[in-house]
């Protein structure tokens, strides 16, 4: 295996400067705008899969995170993976269980966490990291995040209570489902702050942008991200393709495939990601509502943003999406890391046009990288949940509907098709009672959770009004 001596980590957008994991783990945005990701992947070989495979979940963590972070004493990271992902915050030995469908078709459940959606995956390993470093450097952090749906309690409740943290969380007024409002709305701990967007997702995450570029307000509030744009959610989503892998084959000689329902590119980035390691991943499969940007990119080589009027409310709201920001980290590999030109097209092509177009892009997302694509409907979201009721007794919620819908389209006879769970059905009940007629299972803990007393702000989609009220709540 190819372990460099230290790993540093550069902005897709081209910026000269070059840092450690500890200083973008609380950062997020580069400062010329950029996402950053490490200079080069670290390649994994077939012995070191060979002394993976079987790892318990945690250390398989250790030994991922490792490759990518080399300013935490090995001891301590090690200590973090551990404490992060047990049996009793994850539910289960395995953390992430595989279960068979139909004949080569799987189903792994990334939602058995605290907000029972796949953002736990990450964002519990998240709030640990964050909590070691502020504490390490006797600092404070104030994280700023936008969310469609799971990212925001996922992030709230891996930080309530930590020492140094505040949350300021925005998300679109009244575009989550009713249990995603009561899961955040509801936390009455002092440090989360839930700021309700008159607006859709898009205009929460332009202003979460905006934010970070003020590079003066950044640095005199500490502001920090929790969305997928930092690279620490993403690295942390990287194991679970390892852990799949592991628990789908033989040997490390097979090949699988991924089946990811996808929104802002994150969750599928980091599949992207742990190919580009060496993992075996024959075909990393795309899966869009109705708000189809991404599958258009890679139907087309077009990537034309939508704008609020323009996006969808649908019954897979996590992914009413029409500006993919870690879709930037993909085309920056796409294009050779030619960080000048992923400027020019993120920050200025699609600044003026709204859309971009990239020639040859189709075939070599398919044959360099994996990667195909799909879109499927409420009806399809609808007939998916009902016949996997039906033929297997498993009820799945809207997302991972669209990603078992899409999936089947690209089966290939020999190669287990992995389709990543996102969410627990409960969170999004409305359309489980349409397909089934029946409400899905809540976990007691949640009983009741929609009559709690709120705590929540409503505000424009207005940079200026966010910063106004982050100021206000940092005295």
């Amino acid at each position: 295996m190819d372990t460099p001596l230290t790993m540093l980590y550069l902005s897709t957008r081209g910026h000269p400067d070059r840092k450690h994991f500890c200083e973008i783990l609380l950062e997020g945005l580069a400062p010329d705008g950029g996402l950053y990701l490490p200079e080069r992947y670290p390649q994994v070989d077939a012995a070191t899969l060979a002394k993976w495979r079987g790892l318990p979940y945690a250390d398989l963590a250790f030994e991922i995170l490792s490759l990518y972070i080399d300013d935490i004493p090995a001891q301590d990271l090690r200590a973090i993976c551990r404490r992060t992902y047990t049996e009793e915050v994850f539910g289960t030995r395995e953390i992430v269980p595989l279960k068979q469908l139909e004949e080569g078709v799987f189903l792994e459940a990334l939602s058995n966490g605290p907000t029972l959606a796949f953002k736990d995956m990450a964002m519990q390993l998240l709030g640990n990291l964050f909590e070691y470093e502020l504490g390490r450097r006797g600092e404070e952090l104030n994280i700023l995040g936008a969310t469609s749906g799971d990212t925001g309690s996922a992030a709230e409740y891996a930080m309530r209570g930590k020492k140094g943290v505040r949350v300021f969380m925005t998300s679109p007024q009244g575009r989550m489902s009713p249990f995603q409002q009561a899961q955040m709305f509801s936390l009455q701990d002092a440090n989360i702050h839930n700021l309700a967007v008159e607006g859709v997702f898009d205009d929460c995450q332009d202003i979460v942008k905006a934010v970070s570029n003020d590079l003066e307000f950044k640095r005199a509030y500490r502001i920090g991200t929790v969305n997928s744009i930092n690279w620490a959610r993403l690295v942390a989503q990287v194991v679970y393709y390892f852990a799949g892998y592991f628990q789908a084959t033989n040997s490390n000689g097979q090949k699988v495939s991924f089946a990811v329902p996808s929104g802002n590119f994150g969750n599928i980035c980091a599949g992207h990601v742990a190919r580009m390691m060496g993992l075996p991943i024959e075909r990393l499969v795309l899966a869009t509502n109705e708000n189809d940007v991404l599958d258009e990119f890679f139907r087309t080589g077009v990537y034309r943003v939508r704008g609020s009027q323009d996006t969808y409310e649908t019954s897979s709201p996590s992914m009413d999406i029409s500006k993919a920001s870690n879709f930037e980290r993909f085309v920056f590999d796409l294009l050779g890391r030619d960080g000048a030109r992923v400027r020019h097209l993120f920050g200025e092509e699609l600044s003026a046009r709204g859309r971009f177009e990239l020639s040859g892009a189709v075939a070599r997302s398919r044959e360099q990288y994996g990667f195909v694509s799909g879109s499927s409907t409420h009806a399809d979201r609808v007939a998916t949940i009902r016949d996997t009721y039906e033929r297997f007794g498993t009820m799945i919620d809207t997302h991972t509907a669209d990603g078992l819908k899409v999936a089947r389209a690209f089966v290939q006879e020999g190669t287990p098709m992995i389709v990543l769970e996102t969410a627990l059905p409960i969170k999004f009940a409305a359309t489980i009672v349409e397909a089934l007629g029946r409400e899905p299972d809540r976990p007691a803990k949640f009983a009741g959770i929609e009559a709690l007393p709120r705590r929540v702000t409503l505000l424009p989609a207005d940079a200026a009004r966010v910063k106004q009220f982050i100021a206000a709540h940092c005295q």
